[in-house]
């Protein structure tokens, strides 16, 4: 009784140590995703790595509860870094791990060996990580003479593509002839072959041995197909480099013998030789030529080095290093052509006339870079033109808007295919001179990229101290850049880094007056227009109708949409004549006719004094403009709301004007603060604004929709405002009060120390409107509250 009990624990024992040695496959599995083009196949020995922490996670489940069993599935696209079920392919290989090492990215790589195909049957988790269960995919066959033939033509195809690509080791290939099982034969061969994810992934997905040699065998042939034209081309390669080492070869042959019969030069290099020393260069240069000169007489004339080299001489040899032009001495004639060209701009014409009054006195004076900054449309570009023309010096412009690369300003170096001078150098050789004006149009809409920053570039092009001996890195040798105008153009300043602009003459050019709009109307715009179209007399447009297009058609600070409204009139008219009329007016009534209902109305000014809206001017990059502040008193619990994409600095003026406004109510209003939440709207909702210069304005709208008294609307005002009630100064004066007189308002209240900036404004935009200067938020309520 005891040796049969003793046997039958001897027999559970037996079991459960072979139960150790070969674990039977769980129903439910971990899952890893896999991210790779490879997939497992049963019998075959894979390594991958796992670095998501869902895949870590059922790596350690698989570990620790399944004795290291996992199902291996392919992603549908690689790509997606956090999959779900969806993401992934329905069969995959259930899987067991052999080996774990940790990498230093605190990734793993696993070395698992595939056992069995199988089916996802239920998704078991997904949070966490995912599991599965599966069902084991079981081939039903039996051995014929067709698979046998079909496995010998597998395994004498695959050995003969295998032999020629030689991927495979001749291990590898010798393993094949090892196994015999149908089913572990098409596994091991598919593991093998290369191919994109979904072939491997049919192959797994089909079952039946037969069927799967099938496929195996189609894209084997196709491949050693492939692979075969692929080598005959190879051969056809390697033949023609060889006839062109034994061409270069006979060519170095006949070389020797051309220096042993002391044949002439080569008629190239002759010529070279002679722009070297027949050229008016510097030293340094010609040194430099005589040197990359010889080196080319050293090359192969046809080699890939020589071509650079010749390049290289060509640039360096058609630079104007000692060719100028004579400056045009005759100030008055000067002041005829700026004058001609355009109107207004005294600062810029002045500066101009500065200039050739000291050239005129001293040769020795070095070449101003000045900075031209204003809105668009007021002639900063077209003036460098007339600069140059004023001067007698030739002309080139160089656009900077969206330059990201400094190799565009200082060039590339030779070591680089393609390599050439940076755009400063290929201006100045397409002016032919040395001292050309040399117009660098946009500087503010410059960027930085990985490639370097060209405003930093550009430092030494604009510095006059360093611009004397200017390398450029294609050329290697110094450029005398000191003759040279720079003339920059910008809409704005604060884009433009601090050290630039500290190298520059900076020339502020404001927008223009309706009045300077309407002689630049009369007295270029139109005659430039009337002689391209060929209508000169034939067109006329009254100067009431020139008015109401400066004031209802193209609110601007420049004048280019003037220009275009304009043009289109001209166009339309001209379309008449050629109709059959001889002559055509164009009048005020006439205006919806030809530019349709006008754009501007007297809309932004409000039409009586109202409560909580205030009138306020903004300065823009395109000129001035007013604003509306609107306040509202709403039941709440004393918050602040703030709408109309305000920036940072308008937000931190707006809490400032609301505790200011909380003071100056004081208790009799202070229940309102209290139980109310102020509601600050700034219009127009879809355009960014911000400044501190809105303070004032916002202080009278929050009083007047607390208080209950309305806001005369016939003045605007600006002005940055303080806890103490001061008001403070703001920039843009002659922008904000020309925007205002635009808008029909008859008084403007500006900041006591904004006084000397009116200087600026012209006289006439100033007796269309009264000014009053403040020095506290006290003396604006009392002006504007009724």
């Amino acid at each position: 009784m005891s040796q049969s009990k003793s046997g039958r624990k001897e027999r559970k024992l037996d079991k459960y140590l072979k139960k150790s040695n070969e674990p039977k496959i769980p129903s439910s599995l971990p899952v890893i995703p896999m991210r790779s083009n490879n997939v497992v196949f049963p019998g075959t020995v894979v390594p991958f790595f796992v670095g998501r922490e869902k895949s870590l996670i059922a790596l350690e489940k698989a570990m620790e509860e399944k004795n290291g069993y996992l199902f291996l599935v392919s992603q549908k696209d690689i790509t997606i870094e956090e999959p779900v079920v969806n993401d992934m392919y329905q069969v995959g290989s259930i899987s067991r791990v052999l080996q774990i090492a940790k990498l230093p990215d605190e990734s793993y790589k696993v070395l698992v060996e595939g056992i069995e195909r199988a089916r996802i049957r239920k998704v078991l988790k997904t949070e966490e990580y995912f599991e599965f269960e599966v069902e084991i995919l079981k081939p039903r066959y039996r051995k014929t003479k067709k698979m046998e033939a079909l496995m010998r033509k597998v395994k004498e195809t695959a050995v003969s593509y295998f032999s020629i690509t030689k991927k495979i080791p001749q291990e590898a290939l010798m393993a094949l002839e090892d196994l015999s099982d149908p089913n572990r034969f098409a596994d091991f061969v598919a593991s093998m072959i290369p191919g994109k994810l979904q072939f491997k992934q049919q192959l797994l997905e089909t079952v039946h041995p037969v069927k799967r040699l099938e496929k195996i065998l189609k894209f084997l042939m196709e491949e050693l197909e492939i692979v075969r034209i692929e080598e005959e081309l190879d051969k056809k390669v390697k033949e023609k480099i060889e006839k062109s080492q034994k061409e270069y070869f006979l060519r170095e042959k006949l070389r020797a013998i051309q220096e042993e019969l002391k044949e002439e030069e080569d008629v190239e290099i002759k010529e070279v030789k002679e722009r070297i020393e027949k050229g008016n260069y510097p030293e340094y240069v010609k040194e430099k030529a005589k040197k990359e000169l010889g080196r080319l007489e050293k090359m192969s004339p046809y080699s890939a080095e020589a071509t650079v080299v010749r390049t290289y001489l060509d640039w360096i040899l058609s630079l104007p290093w000692n060719e100028k032009t004579e400056d045009r001495m005759d100030i008055n004639e000067a002041k005829k052509i700026l004058e001609k060209n355009h109107y207004g701009l005294d600062r810029v014409k002045e500066r101009i006339l500065e200039f050739l009054a000291v050239r005129k006195i001293s040769k020795n004076l070095r070449a101003p870079i000045l900075c031209l900054v204003g809105p668009p449309g007021v002639g900063k570009t077209s003036l460098g033109r007339s600069l140059a023309e004023a001067v007698g010096r030739k002309f080139v412009r160089m656009s900077l808007g969206g330059l990201r690369d400094e190799a565009e300003i200082k060039g590339h170096r030779r070591t680089y295919v393609g390599a050439m001078p940076g755009r400063i150098i290929q201006m100045i050789r397409r002016a032919g001179t040395k001292n050309p004006v040399l117009l660098l149009d946009e500087i503010d809409k410059m960027g930085i990229s990985f490639q370097g920053d060209p405003a930093a570039a550009l430092l030494e092009v604009l510095d006059p101290e360093q611009n004397k001996e200017f390398v450029d890195h294609y050329l290697e040798v110094p450029f005398d850049l000191s003759d040279v105008v720079f003339v920059v153009t910008a809409n704005v300043l604060y884009t433009i880094p601090p050290a630039l602009i500290d190298r520059m003459e900076i020339i502020e050019i404001p927008g223009y007056t309706d009045n300077e709009k309407y002689r630049i109307a009369t007295g270029y715009i139109i005659p430039k227009l009337l002689k391209e179209y060929n209508l000169e007399g034939r067109i006329k447009i009254t100067p009431s109708a020139i008015k109401k297009i400066i004031n209802e058609y193209t609110r601007e600070a420049g004048v280019r949409n003037l220009s275009r409204s304009i043009e289109r009139i001209i166009r339309k008219a001209a379309l008449k004549i050629v109709g059959g009329d001889k002559e055509v007016k164009v009048t005020t009534k006439d205006l919806e006719t030809y530019l349709e209902n006008p754009p501007y109305r007297d809309e932004e000014r409000l039409n009586e004094p109202t409560v909580g809206v205030a009138t306020g001017m903004a300065w823009t990059p395109y000129g001035g403009t007013i604003i509306l502040v609107e306040s509202a008193v709403l039941p709440g619990k004393g918050h602040l709301i703030l709408t109309g994409q305000m920036g940072d600095v308008m937000k931190e003026s707006a809490r400032i004007a609301l505790s200011l406004s909380r003071k100056i109510c004081g208790s009799e209003h202070k229940e309102v603060f209290e139980e109310s939440d102020i509601h600050i709207h700034v219009p127009e909702g879809a355009v960014p604004k911000d400044g501190p210069s809105a303070g004032v304005t916002m202080v009278t709208s929050i009083v007047s929709a607390v208080t209950r008294k309305k806001v005369r609307n016939d003045i605007a005002m600006t002005g940055e405002i303080t806890l103490r009630g001061r008001v403070l100064p703001v920039g843009g004066i002659k922008e904000k009060i020309m925007a205002a007189v635009r808008a029909g308002i008859k008084g403007v209240i500006l900041p006591k120390s904004n006084e000397p900036s009116l200087k600026d404004v012209p006289k006439d935009i100033l007796d269309k409107i009264s000014v009053r200067f403040v020095e506290n938020i006290d003396e604006v309520l009392k002006e504007v509250l009724l």
